[in-house]
């Protein structure tokens, strides 16, 4: 299928690895041009030339921006003016016992999370309407519906999104402008495999096994029983990027495996 992307300039946050590297592997095999980011100037570099070999696609750039500095993001909007596709992945997350969230944590968590969309919403969104043309994607999490208790604030940071999205998708009214978020579910990002590795050693047990126990005691709603490939939640990005989305607006997109045990 031809998604109609090629010759479209994307900038994916938080894509040298993980789910946002599978967003912009998916993007650049479209023929887009994407600018891929991280806080390291080396770990940029070294994906670019990974994305180029592997898509045969040579209009990959990068850009090094930290977001929880405002510094690094005005920067930013300075050396890239203007996109068609914006995609917000960059996020953090940690668990923490709610009575040990320190102000700064929940600060922070907002800060990366929510603001760094935000900022750059701001800063994009009227260029697109304008233009009447453009994809803003927040990439949520099914957390923003099924609060994580051993993460509230990370729940809340990725419901805040939701809210932030759907009150962007509002003023396209009328536009060829879209605004959706999509939300993964447990997905093996490179966090995520570290953490299971982590966790395993611990316990002196299998990965297999933490697996198994994170399905029955933490997401024991869970359908697909297993944690999503990257590129599965990267499948669903790279189409609501697409003009073949027009009727996809204002809309929580759900990639999470069945685990939000409830219909929205």
């Amino acid at each position: 299928m031809d998604l109609k992307l090629e010759g479209k300039t994307a900038l994916v946050t938080g894509s040298t690895a993980g789910i946002g590297y599978a967003i912009a592997s998916g993007l650049a095999a479209e023929g887009v041009h994407v600018i891929i980011n991280g806080r390291k100037a080396e770990d940029v570099a070294n994906r670019i030339k990974d994305l180029r070999k592997e898509t045969g696609n040579e209009e990959i750039t990068g850009i090094v921006a930290d977001f929880s500095k405002k510094g690094d993001i005005d920067n930013l909007l300075k050396e890239i003016p203007d996109v068609d596709i914006l995609v917000n992945n960059v996020g953090i997350f940690n668990q923490v016992d709610f009575e040990d969230i320190t102000d700064e944590e929940w600060f922070e968590m907002f800060e990366v999370n929510v603001m760094s969309g935000v900022r750059l919403s701001r800063h994009y969104f009227p260029r697109m309407l304008e233009k009447n043309e453009g994809r803003i994607i927040f990439i949520s999490s099914e957390s923003a519906l099924n609060i994580p208790t051993e993460m509230v604030h990370y729940g809340f940071s990725k419901t805040a999104q939701l809210a932030v999205s759907r009150g962007l998708a509002r003023l396209t009214k009328g536009t060829d402008v879209t605004v959706n978020c999509v939300l993964p579910g447990p997905t093996m990002s490179r966090a995520n495999t570290q953490d299971l590795i982590a966790q395993a050693k611990e316990n002196d047990t299998t990965v297999e096994a933490v697996i198994e126990d994170f399905f029955e005691k933490r997401r024991p709603t869970s359908l697909i029983r297993r944690f999503a490939d990257t590129a599965e939640v990267a499948h669903m990005v790279t189409y609501v990027a697409s003009p073949l989305s027009s009727a996809t607006n204002g809309a929580a997109l759900r990639a999470d495996g069945g685990v939000a045990n409830y219909i929205v």
